[in-house]
């Protein structure tokens, strides 16, 4: 947790201070009480926005709420929740050094949430390894800012590319309902026509779209079914590209709502449909073949500037 706040002048500050020193000699130079007067008084007040601009910042407490998800290539948010002591946080800004900023503002003894977004570069976990908060509340002369280091990590999953349609959907394009068919790494299916009770998503849709004929397909191992999305189903696709297609296939899936597992090496999950079972495949795929890490987790730490 970082609690020290740092204070520079803006380049707007700089100038506004060479204004000064210029302004302090002519007044020696032509003892003018006058000039003396406005430097005095415009010294006050680059100090009294010094002041202000240190109190706008110290007391303001983030804590990391929410993280989201995306895939690669999307921007991903981070919520943070503030909270303001005796006085107003106003003008806080939050920046990444990848992504650009946010500016909201804390009233006292009030909450606001604030919404970093930064770009998913990679899959996997994204945490940024420290957020830059600031200030140059009031008037731009000074800025003050702090670092804070979150520690839960958003999901960053593949960008979804649909496969070649005859890698996964090989039941459909049979030419015969009574022929068993039977596909290199692939177990064999039988068709039938459809009977009362059939589930929906067993309909060989393509098949029914060019002929008008309903048809079941029966299959006799599991590999091959259509309920279930299978690592194994792009023999010669690079890693990431397998990923990718698993994950089109996924929110098609989920799309249409029919119920489907997933298999990669070593990992199993059963079929299932819904919201939560998406997110759980969604999230196998992205970190699947990468390390563990001890950030992973959930928790939220409170940061106090």
């Amino acid at each position: 947790m970082q609690r020290n706040i740092f204070i520079l002048p803006t380049a707007m500050g700089l100038v506004f201070g060479l204004l000064l020193v210029v302004m302090l000699l002519t007044g020696i130079n032509y003892q003018n009480s006058l000039i003396y007067l406005m430097t005095f008084l415009l010294g006050v007040v680059f100090v009294a926005a010094m002041h202000q601009t240190h109190k706008n910042l110290s007391g303001l407490k983030l804590t990391l709420v929410q993280v989201g998800d995306g895939h690669v290539g999307e921007r991903i948010p981070f919520v943070f929740r503030g909270a303001a002591d005796a006085s107003d946080a106003i003008a806080i800004r939050l920046s990444l050094p990848e992504s650009g900023a946010t500016l909201s503002h804390v009233l006292a003894h009030e909450t606001a949430d604030l919404v970093l977004m930064t770009k998913g570069e990679r899959r996997g976990y994204l945490l940024p390894e420290r957020v830059r908060v600031e200030t140059r509340f009031p008037f731009g002369l000074l800025k003050a800012w702090s670092w804070i280091r979150p520690v839960s990590a958003a999901i960053v999953y593949p960008k979804p590319i649909t496969p070649p349609e005859g890698h996964w959907l090989t039941a459909d394009d049979a030419e015969s309902s009574d022929a068993s068919v039977s596909v290199a790494g692939q177990d064999q299916a039988e068709f039938r026509p459809w009977r009362q009770g059939d589930l929906s998503q067993r309909v060989q849709w393509k098949r029914y779209a060019r002929s008008g004929e309903m048809v079941i397909a029966d299959w006799e191992g599991e590999q091959g079914s259509p309920s279930w999305l299978d690592f194994e189903a792009f023999p010669g696709v690079d890693l990431e590209l397998r990923l990718s297609y698993l994950v089109a296939q996924v929110m098609e899936r989920s799309k249409a709502q029919d119920s489907f597992g997933l298999r990669l090496p070593g990992i199993r999950i059963e079929p299932d449909c819904g919201p939560a079972h998406t997110a759980s495949c969604l999230r196998e795929l992205a970190v699947f073949g990468l390390p563990t890490t001890q950030w992973m987790g959930s928790k939220s730490r409170d940061n106090a500037l």
